[in-house]
């Protein structure tokens, strides 16, 4: 045995029984390649231990107690520091080799609550929440969509309701968004630019369209704003804000926490707009019939970091048709009534 080179003609003195009834007597204990052999004091073999099978009996105390086997009746007393140095060697090297067939049910076990971990952290959220978005159904998204609005609305100030300008935002949105399901909401202020809410909800800050000369750029908010509630289901957005807690309370009950609302509320108000490719944003332009060039501008006067949709504007000047008339213009100008 490899453990026990520098040990091989180990001899100490020991005191051995044959069994517990037995009186001890004085042995010499010899450590061989692959057996422990107890002789008495004239030489006489008594027994022959094998090594592998040996086990102690009073780990850590001294005189060490052997036995050479579980259910054997000698034992062997030891106090030779380099005769139990050698033993205990010998031991440790066996158990090390020794199968352990519990060993790859823990490390099998510890793989899988290791997997189950990764799979709470990283999958399960993403995927409860995808799954409470593809099941909300449409009266829930309206009734959370107004909930943000109500709470917007504290804190930004109630939405312009101009008769006149109302009828003539319903002209634009129905010229440019070609659809009446969306709700297109002009604000006395909070929102930066254009932001929108579940429910299919738009909300406008009232500068996009008392600031220009041309409903051009309220339109091309409205498209932008469009395609980015196409790109990213605000549903989606406003759950991942949430989190897995509130989530799960949606799912479960179909409501969200206030707190949840408010918070998220409160992040529209500061947070940017989503980037947009801008060859489907030209695309966009391009199947409404709205000049992008304006919308360009307003978003850099400089025109230096949107010069792709000056350029490649869809629908020259010269080819453009109004998107509203003048007087119905004037009367989205005066939406908010000031």
């Amino acid at each position: 045995m490899t453990a026990l080179t520098k040990y091989q003609r180990l001899e100490a003195a020991g005191l051995w029984r044959a069994d517990t009834q037995a009186q001890r007597r004085d042995v010499i204990v010899s450590l061989g390649d692959a057996t422990l052999t107890i002789t008495d004091t004239h030489e006489t073999a008594l027994t022959h231990w094998s090594l592998p099978a040996i086990l102690r009996l009073n780990p850590s105390e001294r005189p060490a107690r052997y036995a050479p086997g579980e259910d054997a009746t000698e034992e062997l007393e030891i106090d030779d520091d380099t005769m139990i140095r050698a033993i205990e060697k010998v031991r440790r090297v066996v158990e090390r080799r020794r199968p352990h067939p519990g060993r790859l049910r823990h490390w099998i076990t510890a793989g899988l609550f290791c997997l189950l971990l990764v799979l709470g952290v990283f999958w399960m959220p993403g995927a409860l929440r995808n799954y409470t978005v593809s099941v909300v159904p449409d009266p829930t998204r309206d009734a959370i969509g107004q909930r943000i609005l109500d709470r917007i609305g504290r804190v930004a100030g109630q939405h312009c309701d101009g008769h006149e300008g109302l009828e003539a935002l319903d002209r634009l949105q129905s010229r440019v968004l070609n659809s009446a399901d969306t709700r297109v909401i002009v604000l006395s202020g909070g929102v930066q630019t254009a932001t929108h809410l579940p429910g299919r909800i738009t909300l406008l800050n009232r500068a996009l369209i008392e600031d220009y000369e041309e409903p051009d750029v309220v339109a091309g908010f409205l498209l932008a704003e469009d395609l980015r509630r196409q790109n990213t289901d605000p549903m989606n957005a406003l759950l991942e804000h949430a989190g897995l807690k509130a989530t799960a309370q949606l799912l479960t009950t179909g409501d969200l926490p206030d707190s949840v609302i408010d918070s998220y509320a409160e992040d529209l108000l500061t947070a940017p707009p989503a980037p947009l490719d801008q060859t489907d944003l030209l695309a966009r332009f391009e199947q409404a019939g709205v000049r992008s060039t304006p919308y360009a501008y307003a978003l850099d006067i400089s025109g230096e970091t949107t010069l792709d949709l000056i350029e490649a504007d869809p629908v020259p000047l010269a080819e453009a048709t109004p998107l509203l008339t003048d007087a119905n213009w004037v009367r989205l100008q005066g939406i908010c009534g000031e």
